[in-house]
């Protein structure tokens, strides 16, 4: 569809494509909320926002096609990193999501759900929060101003995911694709034991990261100075206000949510580079990171919704380049869909090996035997 369509026509159009999908999408909740209620049917609506992302977006994904656009380096990169509404969009979403938290709170524990329903709708929010919370963290993280970096954390907090912050940008960051990383699938793994080694390696590598940066500072791990206490401290608190709101329900709501933001990013870190690895030099170090070792989806659609999370082997190359310069590269390894398609494709191992891995020895025909790396630590991590 958008094939023939003029490049810096559509540039243009991503400028509000993000904040007019976002502002098209988040309505679906109270009126699914409201139908629900209405026609006796709300164990059923809950889920509905949930079937968006993953049925609908992906179909339409696939009719509106691939973004044309990229930005020219030397002009359009330099003067749309300066412009301040691409920035504020990203700010402004904070105070949106906890407005959505709370109301869907408030909808958790007064629209009658069954199990079934309660359920569904932990579910629909969980993944708008991974959408939103983690992902849009995702982007502020990686900034120097500090207003950028603690909207970042408020955001993850919101999750109970403040680990991301630290063990992301420190930790997946310096070790991505190779062994060291558990963010980082290998070839041939499932998604759920990949999920099952991620998710306390990573929260377990975010302490220890924190711990060596402060002791490099010469400032103590346990003290105001930790910003994990800090981040976790301030769940903490939401926890409470959550019980305070809407009692024992709204803690179960508010914990069961943050389960399943933190399920969508770690099920999105799996697809992002399966099979993908930084060979070793001779010297025994790694190469560089380059866009070769992150997977790329350049589907239009999902790029709105995830603020271009999808030219993942640009951000990888340069990680402090703002969302909306991040370019698309031909030449970096290719996803057959975007990431909402490809996370339903995830969560069926042997559908997902019989698409993907083929993709993998392709692209790396004639040096397989690097793909069963056990995972034996090399001289040095860093990069040559």
């Amino acid at each position: 569809m958008l094939r023939r369509a003029d490049p810096n026509r559509v540039l243009k159009l991503k400028k509000w494509g993000y904040l007019l999908f976002w502002l098209s999408v988040l309505p679906i909740l109270p009126l699914s909320a409201m139908i629900g209620r209405e026609s006796g049917t709300q164990d059923y609506w809950a889920w509905f926002i949930y079937i968006v992302i993953f049925g609908i977006v992906p179909i339409l994904d696939y009719i509106i096609g691939k973004d044309p656009s990229n930005p020219d380096e030397a002009v359009q990169v330099p003067a749309m990193t300066q412009e301040t509404f691409y920035r504020v969009l990203t700010l402004l979403m904070v105070p949106l999501w906890y407005g959505v938290l709370l109301y869907a709170g408030w909808v958790f524990v007064n629209n009658d759900y069954g199990w079934f329903g309660q359920l569904g709708w932990i579910v629909s929010i969980g993944t708008v929060g991974g959408v939103i919370a983690i992902n849009l963290a995702h982007e502020l993280i990686h900034k120097d101003p500090k207003l950028e970096s603690w909207a970042g954390g408020l955001l993850l907090a919101s999750v109970t995911y403040a680990g991301f912050k630290v063990e992301h940008v420190r930790g997946h960051h310096v070790t991505v694709s190779t062994p060291e990383d558990a963010s980082s699938s290998r070839y041939n793994q499932g998604v759920y034991a990949f999920l099952l080694h991620a998710f306390p390696h990573n929260f377990i590598n975010a302490w220890k990261l924190e711990k060596q940066y402060l002791a490099r500072k010469g400032k103590k791990n346990i003290s105001l100075h930790n910003e994990l206490i800090w981040w976790y401290g301030i769940s903490a608190l939401l926890g409470v206000l959550f019980w305070f709101l809407f009692g024992w329900q709204g803690v179960l709501f508010f914990y069961g949510q943050s389960f399943v933001a933190a399920f969508t990013l770690e099920v999105i870190n799996y697809i992002e580079h399966y099979g993908l690895h930084r060979r070793v030099l001779e010297n025994g170090k790694y190469e560089r990171v380059t866009p070769a070792h992150s997977w790329n989806s350049n589907y239009f659609l999902t790029n709105l919704a995830l603020f271009q999370l999808q030219r993942h082997s640009d951000h990888h190359a340069y990680a402090k380049r703002r969302y909306q310069v991040l370019r698309h590269y031909d030449d970096s390894p290719q996803l057959p869909g975007g990431y909402a398609s490809m996370y339903v494709l995830a969560l069926f191992p042997p559908l997902w090996k019989k698409v993907m891995n083929p993709r993998v020895e392709a692209y790396y025909q004639g040096e397989m035997d690097q793909l069963f790396r056990t995972g034996k630590r090399v001289n040095n991590i860093s990069s040559a």
